[in-house]
């Protein structure tokens, strides 16, 4: 047995080569890899009726059986898991330092030539080259897509548990399963002493001619894979700080079943009013300062319940977030870090904020330099917090993600269309008046928008534009 782990785990793919795997880890004489255990179609392999005593029925009951009987194994034993396989045991073995982890991985384009070529032929293994069935892929790249986002994604999963619980796994490429010594160094990570002189030879290779002779549409192949962004250069970098679910800036109607999830800086103070009005109530009645374990109870209580949020284009609410919280020093305002901008980013601001003689033109260049300040906070490069009132809507909507999604997102310019429907659903036959926008004082944003500030912004929001498909504000 070993020292460190009380039994072991496979992560792989089809196609991958992770029978071949299997058979060399068999080939030690105290380890021992017991299939694809959790496979939701079977237990270990097809046709077997349990694995260590562990019948399918009650693996499926409770698979944590065989967990604890894998540990229990003599020697040390393991099991193949694929992202499909049993999700009811993958944190607790992500989790559990005692489970040494192997990861096999394959060029996915390998592997889903492979996976095409096997379901047309029918053979998934060979043993006896005389046997082995001849066959063409067709790639469908849609097929393909899929194939590889769910493979990136369980290998994102992987990388980021090894990661927050501080430990290391085994690579094993495909290309590795033909090198006795890459073997001989698995089990030694493993702590097992012997060595193999050669490998497993009863499983041939199936595929071994290069992808052009496997491919029935290779240059369609190629065409559909030259499309693809293998570097992200087209992705939009993101290194904003992952925020909570704020449940505690939630409102809820007085009666009615309606629950509205604020987005700083954007229409908020704007929709109370309206949701007051449903139920005939003062906003005062309205209900708020929720915890996450109030705010199950009032969702449980509320059969039927609705909720929802409203985001504004990046222009306004950028103007608006400036206004409120670093120019004006009304309630709002962040008096600690409007000094800091002041002091360290420079930003141009009277001390106690402006007076008569602030003019548009002092509005719009303050305006444009706080714009840079966002940027620079929003891709971590500032010691301010990335604070939600000009953080990215999305980064926002995300983040309530970590409790419960609003069912509705609704643009500010929509309240017309989709607010009274809205109040239709709770059952509430809209008669209150739509949310009026406040105006942002000293200057409104339309007395200093040009095409210069429409750059500036949607540089500092590239993600919002892109996820919520905003244009220019005006």
């Amino acid at each position: 047995m070993s020292k460190r782990f009380d039994y072991f785990v496979v992560f792989a793919e089809m196609r991958t080569g992770s029978n071949f795997l299997e058979a060399n880890i068999n080939s030690f004489p105290a380890l021992s890899c017991l299939g694809e255990a959790f496979n939701p179609h079977f237990i270990g392999y097809p046709n077997r009726e349990d694995c260590l005593g562990v019948s399918e029925e009650a693996r499926n009951r409770e698979p944590h059986v065989l967990i604890e009987a894998v540990k229990n194994a003599q020697g040390l034993a393991g099991f193949r898991f694929f992202h499909d396989h049993e999700p009811r045991v993958l944190n607790d073995i992500l989790n559990d330092p005692r489970c040494a982890k192997i990861i096999l991985t394959r060029n996915p384009v390998e592997s889903y030539v492979s996976w095409k070529i096997a379901q047309e032929t029918g053979q998934w293994k060979l043993t006896n080259v005389a046997k082995r069935k001849d066959a063409k892929a067709v790639f469908d790249a849609r097929e393909f897509g899929a194939h590889l986002e769910a493979l990136q994604a369980f290998q994102l999963k992987l990388m980021k548990a090894l990661q927050t619980t501080g430990q290391t796994a085994f690579y094993v490429a495909y290309e590795d399963l033909q090198d006795v010594d890459v073997m001989n160094g698995l089990a030694a990570y493993l702590e097992q002493p012997d060595k193999l002189e050669r490998l497993d030879r009863n499983l041939k290779r199936q595929n071994p001619e290069p992808l052009s002779k496997k491919v029935a549409n290779f240059e369609e192949m190629e065409a559909s894979l030259a499309k693809t962004d293998h570097f992200g250069l087209g992705r939009t970098p993101n290194f904003e700080a992952r925020r909570g679910a704020a449940v505690p800036s939630y409102v809820a109607c007085a009666k009615t079943p309606l629950l509205f999830l604020p987005v700083r800086s954007a229409p908020e103070d704007e929709v109370l009013p309206w949701m007051a009005a449903l139920d005939g109530v003062n906003e005062t009645e309205l209900q708020s300062g929720f915890s996450q374990k109030t705010l199950r109870q009032w969702m449980r209580t509320n059969t039927g319940h609705r909720s929802f949020s409203v985001v504004r284009h990046p222009a306004p609410r950028a103007h608006r977030a400036f206004c409120e919280r670093i120019l004006n020093k009304g309630p709002k305002c962040y008096s600690e870090i409007r000094r800091t901008l002041r002091r360290v980013h420079k930003l141009p601001i009277p001390k106690d904020g402006p007076d008569a003689s602030w003019s548009l033109e002092d509005h719009r260049t303050a305006f444009v330099a706080f714009l840079g300040f966002v940027k620079a906070n929003l891709s971590d490069q500032t010691a301010v917090r990335a604070d939600a009132a000009w953080g990215s809507q999305a980064g926002i909507l995300q983040g309530m993600g970590n409790f419960a999604l609003p069912d509705f997102v609704l643009r500010e310019d929509e309240f017309e269309a989709y607010l009274p429907a809205l109040a239709m659903q709770v059952g509430v036959a809209h008669e209150a008046s739509l949310p009026t926008p406040q105006e942002d004082t000293p200057y409104t944003l339309a007395q200093i928008y040009d095409d210069e500030i429409e750059a500036l912004v949607a540089d500092a929001y590239q993600r919002d534009y892109l996820i919520f498909g905003f244009g220019s504000w005006r």
